[in-house]
């Protein structure tokens, strides 16, 4: 009696061990394959050698669609003062497009855009102070008007930001992960199909936290793309020293 009790307790737990490897490998198998981004921890700085996430101060982050926006908003933040070049191209169909190049100079909560039309025409604007001007080369007086959130890059660079992310309804982000884009590390959001047959792709830099590059796309057709892969954050490049309107007005002036 006492034989097959000991023989029935080493079968049930032969029985438990084997169940607790099928669950393992099962959750192996069948957890959702999300993407991993590896973000620096402002407590720990990265020491050369060892595993991340141990003694290289690094943190692995799922991104995925349900999680894209709170790491968006939780750990990436952009500089105060930087300049940068951005690429703007609209594309028609049949061969058509157009290229705008824009300088931007961003100072604390301003902003001076600085874009050449594909007409040839160079539009200036500045934003700030809850203010924007906008002015075309020749032009001695500004148009002017109240600014919100998103002024600084619409009026000057007609750019979307990661804000509009931020923004975005969380069942309309169709595809989200971390994907290389210009050579350098991104954060990368795809919407959904929209009403009329749009799709928006989105790729935040992890280093700097701007918007790198963004795209429209319509089915197959590529309709509209905004690059700026550089971006100096170096003080003594920045190479305004203030923001003026062309009357000579001076909205701002650059602090050293």
């Amino acid at each position: 009696m006492e034989r097959r009790k000991r023989n029935l307790l080493v079968v049930l737990i032969g029985i438990v061990i084997v169940v607790a490897m099928v669950s393992s490998f099962g959750l192996g198998l069948f957890a959702p394959d999300t993407a991993k981004i590896v973000l620096p921890t402002p407590e720990v700085s990265q020491q050369p050698g060892g595993e991340p996430g141990e003694q290289s101060g690094l943190v692995l982050v799922d991104v995925t669609p349900e999680t894209v926006q709170s790491v968006i908003r939780d750990t990436l933040s952009r500089p105060d003062r930087y300049t940068r070049a951005v690429t703007i191209e609209d594309f028609w169909g049949e061969g058509e497009s157009g290229t705008t190049h824009a300088d931007v100079w961003v100072d604390g909560g301003w902003t001076q855009t600085e874009a050449a039309l594909p007409s040839g025409t160079v539009r200036y604007s500045i934003v700030g102070g809850g203010q924007f001007w906008l002015w075309y080369g020749g032009d001695r007086t500004a148009l002017s008007g109240p600014a919100d959130g998103h002024s600084a890059d619409l009026e000057g660079q007609r750019i979307p930001t990661y804000e509009d992310v931020l923004e975005l309804e969380q069942d309309a982000i169709a595809a989200a992960g971390y994907e290389e884009k210009g050579g350098l590390a991104c954060i990368y959001v795809e919407t959904g199909e929209d009403a009329l047959g749009y799709v928006e792709k989105y790729w935040v830099s992890v280093d700097s936290g701007l918007l790198v590059c963004a795209e429209q796309w319509k089915g197959e057709e590529l309709t509209y793309r905004m690059t700026s892969y550089a971006v100096s954050t170096d003080r003594t490049l920045f190479g305004l020293t203030e923001f003026a309107l062309p009357d000579g007005t001076v909205l701002h002036t650059v602090e050293e």
